[in-house]
């Protein structure tokens, strides 16, 4: 059967832990600078829609989408989504975020190829993460390995794009915080203390990676134990 053994608190433990860190790091670093407003007054919102025409970009509609956090850049629409607490919010934190999410509108607009192949592996992921689990526990039930290497398999795709997603998410904030400092959109102070709120959400990236890879890991070595 699936049980969790010594071995998998070891690999996974520390993951589970960073993980719950980083989600309640990304929470309390929004939550203090939204209550600071930005010198100059804009909006989440108008910075994006700044942003992107400084960029010469002129085809992305700039959305508001229910939820908190909830922010993203559509390339399939070419739209970027921001969320309730985001978009009419004049706080430092929204203002990070939205130049974020423009930072994956700029990527796409320009090419950056590490998006493009996060973007042409989707689905490959999204199924991986739909059929993994299922196969691998039907393969453990009826001791088929063949399964078993199968649910691997899928469960790799994910882990790979995970992987890709993080240079991706990287890239846009760097690109995100040296558009906000070239437009003058925030001062300097304000300038730093969004790339507090950005690096506190980079670690939900990490930590989702690191749980990714450790329990491909964990599958690795069961697999191992069952030759």
């Amino acid at each position: 059967m699936f049980f969790f053994s010594t071995t998998d608190l070891i690999l996974l433990l520390p993951a589970i832990l960073f993980t719950l860190y980083a989600q309640a790091k990304v929470k309390s670093t929004f939550a203090k600078w939204q209550r600071v407003r930005n010198a100059r007054g804009l909006t989440a919102a108008q910075v994006a829609q700044m942003l992107l025409r400084d960029n010469g970009i002129l085809d992305v509609d700039v959305e508001l989408v229910p939820g908190e956090l909830t922010d993203h850049y559509d390339p399939r629409t070419r739209t970027l989504r921001l969320s309730e607490s985001t978009y009419h919010s004049d706080s430092v934190a929204a203002v990070g975020v939205a130049a974020h999410e423009c930072g994956h509108a700029i990527q796409h607009h320009v090419g950056y190829v590490p998006l493009a192949i996060r973007n042409a592996i989707v689905p490959v992921a999204t199924l991986g993460s739909q059929l993994a689990w299922p196969l691998i526990f039907i393969g453990l039930i009826f001791s088929s390995l063949r399964l078993f290497d199968l649910g691997i398999i899928f469960f790799a795709g994910a882990v790979l794009f995970h992987l890709v997603t993080l240079p991706v998410e990287f890239n846009a904030s760097s690109r995100a915080l040296a558009q906000l400092r070239k437009g003058g959109y925030l001062a300097p102070q304000e300038l730093a203390a969004a790339r507090e709120v950005l690096q506190a959400a980079a670690l939900t990236y990490l930590a989702a990676a690191a749980v990714a890879v450790l329990q491909l890991v964990r599958l690795l070595l069961l697999r191992e134990s069952r030759d």
